[in-house]
């Protein structure tokens, strides 16, 4: 099962969802099937979950999708415990595990032995939580997890790989653009102020001295 297969799946049921991108090829993948500031992208393993999470907490009338790889949630297992304790009912976690830290050279991480990331969120109190290996497999249950009013969290079993496409159709923005696109996105579709707009200066300007003040 290839991560872009499932990608093609899911986005076309998204709206108003808010969708959490890790880092790695996906980035490409999600901006070349959803160009939109509803996603935000985020370049820091062991942050994707738990930033979902907050925007879940924050945002509970909103739907969140959180695109986290095993490489990432595994620098952050505690996570799992927040979320089988919190259990936010509008966020559906997608573990994107295909066994390496792809970008890197496609060393092994742990789930390439023993580790069941799926076994380890129900121990932790997520009951809704499965491992998916197959393509229909991952369409009929991410279609439950949009439809849920509870935590979900779904184990991709993916072959390492990435798609690839032209560099014109690839994301141009860097990090600090895409946070500043998301929240003004969310400033927008929220109406509420997140960082407040440039205040204008009631101080009067005092002039500095002039050519002429000046003696030589």
């Amino acid at each position: 099962m290839k991560r872009f297969d499932c990608l093609e799946k899911l986005v076309p049921m998204l709206s108003e969802e808010i969708a959490v991108v890790s880092l790695g090829g996906q980035i490409d993948e999600w901006y070349h099937l959803r160009p939109s500031h509803k996603n935000i992208y985020l370049k820091a393993m062991g942050t994707v979950v738990p930033f979902a999470f907050g925007l879940s907490i924050a945002l509970p009338h909103r739907k969140i999708i959180c695109s986290d790889t095993d490489g990432s949630l595994l620098l952050d297992m505690g996570i799992l415990a927040t979320l089988g304790n919190e259990r936010p009912k509008n966020l559906v976690v997608m573990i994107l595990d295909n066994e390496t830290y792809e970008t890197i050279g496609l060393h092994p991480t742990h789930t390439k032995k023993n580790v069941d990331l799926a076994s380890m969120a129900k121990g932790a109190g997520i009951e809704n939580a499965f491992t998916v290996r197959t393509v229909p497999e991952f369409e009929e249950r991410i279609k439950t997890a949009l439809t849920l009013d509870e935590l979900s969290f779904l184990v991709l079993k993916l072959e390492p790989g990435s798609q690839s496409f032209p560099e014109e159709e690839r994301k141009r923005t860097d990090g600090i653009e895409d946070k500043y696109n998301f929240v003004r996105y969310l400033e927008e579709s929220e109406k509420i102020t997140i960082f407040p707009r440039e205040q204008k200066s009631i101080r009067r300007i005092e002039s500095g001295p002039s050519w002429n003040d000046i003696k030589l």
